[in-house]
């Protein structure tokens, strides 16, 4: 047996405004919407706080080098004149 709750919530209003332009596109109802959102939500492990921990590490390449010192004025226009 499927029971259903009756419930208030907060919700910002310009996603509120999101919501009803979705569920009107899909033709399904904002409740049907927001039941799928928080199953999908629930449905994942727990991503934290959003701290930078959570965060993935960021990507690491080789650049091939500095070709010039920018700190050397003359190298770097000669370089950017193409000579």
């Amino acid at each position: 047996m499927v029971s259903h709750m009756k419930t208030t919530l907060n919700i910002d209003e310009t996603l509120m405004k999101r919501l009803r332009i979705e569920a009107a596109r899909r033709g399904t109802t904002m409740t049907a919407l927001v039941e799928a959102g928080l199953r999908r939500v629930l449905a994942t492990p727990d991503s934290g706080d959003g701290s930078a921990e959570d965060l993935p590490p960021l990507p690491v390449w080789n650049s091939g080098g500095a070709r010039v010192d920018i700190a050397n004025r003359d190298e770097l226009y000669r370089l950017m004149d193409g000579y």
